[in-house]
């Protein structure tokens, strides 16, 4: 293993254990479900984003993970802006367009879920006939925004 590899691996260790941790909980929690009857369904399992971005953690102050449910009436916007740490998004109901510039839009609909763009500007719209809701969960770091207002980029 290369300098470099070593170093990148040790500087990721600090938030390697609550994932690790949470990974072998859901394996737990999984195995126990299977017990009880209860039934697991995986919504995502992904290491790149919905534009095919490779994503890691940040690692410049201690992990922090904020979970936020946005509701957006018909017709409202996002605003242009960029995420710099990956978000996890679920649609919980509605529709959302998110339009990415350069690289097109994408319509995302109750039940899908998503790794939003990272530090690529892009703008989210309802555009379904009622309220969207969507489940965002932002693994970041203290300090480092989640969101940052943008020009449109066009």
């Amino acid at each position: 293993m290369s300098a470099q590899r070593i170093s990148r691996f040790l500087s990721t260790w600090p938030l390697a254990v609550p994932v690790l941790l949470f990974a072998v909980g859901i394996l737990v929690w999984s195995a126990r479900a299977r017990e009880t009857g209860e039934e697991v369904t995986p919504l995502l399992s992904t290491g790149v984003t919905v534009l095919g971005q490779p994503f890691s953690y940040p690692t410049q102050a201690p992990a922090k993970v904020t979970a936020a449910i946005v509701a957006m009436q018909p017709g409202a916007e996002t605003g242009w802006h960029e995420h710099d740490v990956p978000l996890l998004a679920y649609m919980l109901e509605g529709e959302l367009t998110v339009d990415y510039g350069v690289k097109g839009t994408r319509v995302y609909r109750k039940g899908d879920a998503l790794m939003e763009a990272i530090d690529f500007p892009h703008n989210g719209r309802n555009t379904g006939p009622g309220v969207a809701r969507i489940l965002a969960v932002f693994i970041g770091a203290d300090g480092v925004p989640d969101t940052v207002p943008v020009k449109n980029p066009q």
